[in-house]
């Protein structure tokens, strides 16, 4: 992973200085809230519904042994023992002390982390494939290239200001583990018919209060002329996006009142006439940014598994759902899942962030990634070490063997921490989890998606689940909002909205309902929810749950 120079170390210790300063005027008085407003959100530090919220930057997911030690000493000294891993696969504490934040900050400073642009109308964390480098599919590692949008984008002050914030995602595999067409721009990296590297770029997508997918707008972008095309975008969005309506202000908005074709067209125009002004990539600075993410020590293995079935059935189960294969022989991709029954989604405890970081330097050569999915992911297991991992990590409640399946619910953290919230999240999921805590019943409905934010800015991205649940306002009231057929991927769906809103005590239920429609109707056991729903459409679903007297 990217390790710090002199000069990142500088920048980032003068913010955490600088921040120290801002910080102390405005707790003395001599700073208004109004003038504190952009620069806590500057160093991503929120005000939340019970206490204030700092947002850590975890780059394209990657966190080495040390900075989840640093983590754990956080939460265990300035927060109540657990942090909270987000969709953009950054870190957040949910209770923080506003006069402690300077010291969080430095603290951060020490093993190379920070909370800049976490926050705010600017380029956000970019992110990335969490098995970037390892997975099978993969046609190049793409996190070289966040490596380079990372520092290009960070204090960037022609970006500083952009009508509202802006979010990139990269990956280099078959697959899209990254949802790029969600995303204001997505790039995935390609090779040329001749073999020349550089992307495909997608421009225009987004959730919240009006979902829609990315247009694709460069089908081959050579890689040196990256940092210009991305200048481009952003300076036709800086001009022409909306600033009047925080709500229309999203380049989706943009995209879409000028067409892509329109759009396009003016991106093209603005990179020609900087092309001779922009700098553009050089092999040396690409193979700098390279040298960082080069292979570990692998060792010659077979890749033979031993046969499992004098294993525990648990262990069977974690091997099939939270096991992936790696490129290395000999070697596995394991996700330890963050989704337990006696915890909400995405939460990780002091005690299981130092159980990981040993297991990291145990087993993965001191790396982790964390995931959209709000898991960990430890990337370069040797196969040998795969049950002693598990049995390690089975007191720690980090097995829970749910990967891909409706009990690994996204989940956002909702009315029970966060202010702009309608609704609470995680009542709802718990009601869910109870509902469907049978593995065998769960491994029986397949891959199903569930994912559960608590307002429309769709912080879960509930509109891209194959069971989306939206909490919205009622006069006062928490209700909730059902919808179906979203996916995630090249062939990304936005979810439709299954009908009226229900209270909190029939959501459960009508999951129920809409299970039972899926397993009654699917062709067979291979049909997935997916393909069912797009079969049928929503109308035996809506019948099932809204002829029900719950």
């Amino acid at each position: 992973m990217y390790q710090y120079d002199d000069l990142d170390r500088e920048v980032v210790r003068n913010r955490v200085i600088q921040f120290k300063g801002q910080m102390d005027r405005f707790l003395s008085g001599e700073l208004s809230e109004e003038a504190f407003l952009p620069l806590r959100l500057q160093n991503g530090l929120y005000v939340q519904k019970h206490a204030p919220m700092l947002r850590v930057a975890i780059p394209y997911g990657m966190l080495s042994s040390d900075q989840l030690r640093a983590l754990a000493t956080i939460c265990q000294e300035y927060d109540r023992g657990y942090c909270h891993i987000t969709t953009r696969q950054n870190v957040q504490f949910n209770w923080v002390a506003l006069n402690e934040v300077p010291a969080i900050l430095a603290q951060l400073e020490r093993v190379e982390m920070h909370a800049i642009q976490t926050s705010g109308n600017c380029i956000r964390n970019t992110t990335s494939d969490p098995l970037a480098g390892v997975a099978c599919d993969e046609v190049i590692d793409p996190r070289p290239y966040c490596e380079i949008i990372r520092q290009w984008s960070s204090l960037h002050p022609e970006f500083a200001f952009l009508p509202r914030k802006f979010k990139i995602a990269v990956i280099g595999a078959e697959e899209d583990r990254a949802s790029i067409r969600l995303h204001d721009i997505g790039l995935k990296v390609v090779r040329s018919e001749e073999g020349e590297l550089g992307f495909q770029v997608w421009t225009g997508g987004g959730l919240g209060r009006t979902p829609m997918l990315a247009s694709l707008i460069r089908n081959f972008l050579p890689q040196r002329y990256l940092l210009g095309y991305l200048k481009a975008i952003l300076r036709v969005y800086n001009q022409y996006g909306r600033r009047d309506n925080k709500y229309k202000a999203r380049i989706k908005i943009l995209v879409s009142a000028l067409g892509s074709k329109q759009f396009t067209a003016q991106v093209e125009q603005e990179f020609e006439r900087n092309f001779h002004i922009d700098p553009q990539l050089s092999d040396e600075e690409i193979g700098y940014a390279r040298s960082f993410f080069s292979s570990p020590s692998y060792q010659i293995l077979s890749d033979d598994m031993e046969p499992i079935d004098q294993y525990p059935i648990a262990y069977q189960q974690w091997l099939a759902r939270n096991v992936r294969p790696h490129k290395v022989s000999g070697y596995r991709i394991v996700t330890l899942s963050l989704k337990h029954i006696s915890q909400a989604p995405g939460d990780i405890t002091t005690e299981q962030l130092r159980h990981i970081a040993t297991l990291a330097d145990r087993y993965s050569f001191g790396e982790v990634r964390t995931t959209q999915q709000q898991n960990i992911v430890l990337a370069d297991v040797r196969c040998s070490d795969l049950y002693e991992l598990w049995l390690e990590s089975e007191p720690k409640q980090l097995v829970t063997p749910t990967v891909g399946t409706l009990s690994d619910t996204v989940c956002c953290p909702g009315g029970d921490f966060c202010g702009l919230a309608n609704a609470r999240s995680l009542p709802v999921n718990t009601a869910i989890q109870q509902r469907f805590s049978d593995l065998k019943k769960v491994y029986g409905l397949g891959d199903i998606s569930l994912r559960i934010s608590g307002c429309i800015n769709a912080c879960a991205h509930h509109h891209i689940a194959n069971i989306g649940i939206l909490g919205i306002d009622k006069k006062g009231e928490e209700f909730y909002q059902i919808t179906l057929g979203g996916k995630t991927g090249y062939e990304s769906a936005i979810g439709k909205v299954l009908g009226p809103s229900l209270p909190l005590e029939k959501i459960a239920p009508a999951i129920d309902k809409i299970i039972q429609v899926y397993v009654a109707q699917r062709v067979d056991e291979g049909e997935t929810f997916s393909s069912t729903y797009e079969r049928l459409g929503k109308g035996p679903f809506k019948e099932a749950v809204y002829a029900t007297d719950y």
